[in-house]
């Protein structure tokens, strides 16, 4: 399937009254890459997905999804897509096993060791009922559901939603199988660090368009986080003002706040002319990344041709 387009939109539209979910989103995500979909609250992912699974109809543009029609072909559709909602609400009183077998059944039928196989790798008890399960555990249940049939398109909203950290390592590992495989994977996701392990390309939407289309570690580069130094002696505020990347600088004595926009190294090599106790950087913001990207762009158009 290489060279081939999973997913092509143009100029895709969904208005909700006079209120924008997305507008004018032309995108195409290759067959076999996993594709990062990322923005902040409200940006207009969840929308987009709903309108590539025909959940909702476009005001106006189109979408072409494994080269079928979203509303015309959805049967032949979903049925070669797994979908992990946002949003999980299963129906019944039922075990977790009861539930996939129902899934698996409506799929045509499903290989039932896979299903244990990927409930093992995520700790998931099919012995339970759905209703008394943790958030976590739930999620557990859509990523099977979502895995079992090995969709050629994975379409994945929020997927890491309540995991522990080593279960959202133990899926990031079943996205890379899955793209080794030649699966498509489209991840909507708010966290920066599992989109930078797994993606070959992020799209950012913001405001209900589309900001940008980067090569993930593009992305890495622009990353904005905070980080703290402690020195052994007071230092000048003003020596690291100045540096490249760097803003937001607080100095009270021996300790240095600031925020870093990219690369760390030009603050390191910095603070390594002092004696240095102790550095903190926090996980990068990924909204101040979204909004790096958006204002200091040279335009939506621009930022997309990026990628090419």
């Amino acid at each position: 399937m290489t060279g081939e387009i999973a997913v092509r939109t143009e100029a895709l539209t969904k208005f909700y009254g006079a209120r924008r979910g997305i507008e004018d989103l032309g995108l195409e995500v290759a067959a076999g890459e996993v594709m990062g979909f990322l923005g902040p609250n409200g940006a207009g992912k969840t929308t987009t997905i709903r309108l590539l699974l025909d959940f909702l109809r476009p005001t106006r543009g189109t979408a072409v999804v494994l080269g079928l029609d979203p509303r015309r072909d959805k049967a032949r559709l979903h049925r070669r897509i797994g979908y992990l909602p946002g949003e999980l609400a299963f129906p019944g009183t039922g075990r977790a096993d009861e539930l996939l077998r129902f899934f698996a059944a409506a799929r045509g039928g499903v290989d039932w060791s896979h299903v244990t196989d990927l409930a093992g790798r995520l700790e998931l008890d099919l012995a339970r009922p759905v209703r008394a399960m943790s958030k976590g555990n739930k999620q557990k249940v859509g990523l099977v559901q979502a895995f079992m049939h090995r969709p050629d398109l994975l379409v994945l909203d929020e997927p890491t939603s309540g995991l522990d950290p080593l279960m959202q390592q133990e899926f990031l590992a079943m996205v890379r199988e899955a793209r080794d495989a030649g699966q498509t994977v489209f991840m909507s996701s708010h966290v920066l660090a599992e989109v930078q392990e797994v993606a070959d390309r992020v799209a950012i939407v913001r405001d209900g368009r589309l900001a940008a289309v980067q090569r993930v570690e593009s992305l890495g580069r622009r990353a904005v986080r905070t980080v703290e130094v402690h020195f052994a002696d007071p230092v000048d505020a003003a020596e690291f003002a100045v540096l490249p990347g760097v803003r937001d600088v607080d100095v009270s004595g021996p300790v240095l706040r600031c925020t870093v926009e990219g690369r760390l190294d030009p603050l390191v090599k910095a603070a390594a002319r002092h004696e240095v106790i102790d550095l903190l950087s926090a996980e990068p913001d990924l909204e101040e990344t979204f909004l790096s990207f958006y204002y200091h762009s040279e335009g939506t158009a621009d930022a997309a041709r990026a990628d090419a």
